[in-house]
């Protein structure tokens, strides 16, 4: 059975971060591991606190999962802080992680700030140099890029510096643009626009985590990064077409919405 690590942040409320990770990666046949960067306290109507885990512990954690059960990819999501982004990036380069998806979570769904400014500095020059893949929605492709993202033009462009600036695939997502839900990935050998029907579901939370875990497990199955990005589309889809609504603010998806059997 292939395997799949999650480096990110706890969500509470189980729809966003370490928790939709192992459920993406289960509903699409890896097996999950998790390195906790820190605790929140949050719901589908916002976060209202976070407890991060030392870059020591994070360290222990990142040894225990490589020296045991090497994953065959790797996806980083929440990281909030300079020492637990050098941690990870030390670590990932001592083991020879592969299949690195880097989600560069800047900002939450619901409008919180979840990394300093000097972490988003740490993350440029230590990180992403590292990834196979960099997973940016707009606000984050704008930081990453210097641009301001108004256009598909913008988002091709913005892509082209990102992947040129740090050596690795860009997947540029639209999603929190206001328009179809289509994403660019752009690559040395080629680039490709994924057009995405807009599902009116208005319940959104974690679909950024959701839809990097997917693009991880996929990797990990070994398949190219065009397929792997294709196929994660699809399940986000479905997962966010099943209607699942929970809470009283931006709701979770359905990660198990194929999932049959006897245990359902």
């Amino acid at each position: 059975m292939r395997t799949a690590l999650t480096i990110a942040g706890s969500d509470s409320s189980g729809g966003a971060g370490i928790q939709a990770d192992i459920k993406t990666m289960t509903a699409n046949g890896v097996y999950a591991m998790s390195a906790v960067t820190a605790l929140t306290a949050q719901n589908t109507t916002g976060v209202t606190g976070i407890m991060e885990v030392t870059p020591a512990f994070l360290a222990q954690q990142l040894d225990c999962i490589f020296t045991d059960i090497c994953p065959d990819a790797v996806k980083t999501g929440m990281v909030s802080s300079s020492g637990l982004i050098r941690v990870i990036s030390e670590k990932l380069r001592f083991y020879g992680a592969k299949n690195l998806v880097v989600d560069p979570v800047m900002v939450a769904t619901s409008g919180a700030r979840l990394i300093s400014e000097e972490a988003v500095d740490t993350l440029e020059k230590e990180l992403l140099p590292l990834a196979s893949v960099v997973t940016p929605n707009i606000p984050e492709a704008e930081v990453l890029s210097g641009i301001s993202i108004l256009t598909e033009e913008d988002m091709i462009r913005a892509a082209r510096i990102i992947s040129e600036t740090y050596g690795c695939a860009v997947l540029c997502k639209g999603g929190h643009q206001r328009n179809e839900a289509n994403d660019f990935l752009y690559q040395k050998n080629g680039s490709r626009w994924f057009r995405g029907r807009r599902i009116n579901n208005p319940n959104t939370h974690g679909t950024g985590c959701t839809l990097s875990s997917a693009v991880a497990s996929n990797l990990a199955k070994g398949y190219e990064l065009e397929p792997a990005v294709e196929y994660a589309k699809n399940y986000i889809s479905g997962a966010l077409n099943d209607m699942l609504d929970l809470g009283k603010g931006s709701g979770p998806m359905n990660h198990a919405f194929a999932i049959k059997g006897d245990y359902r």
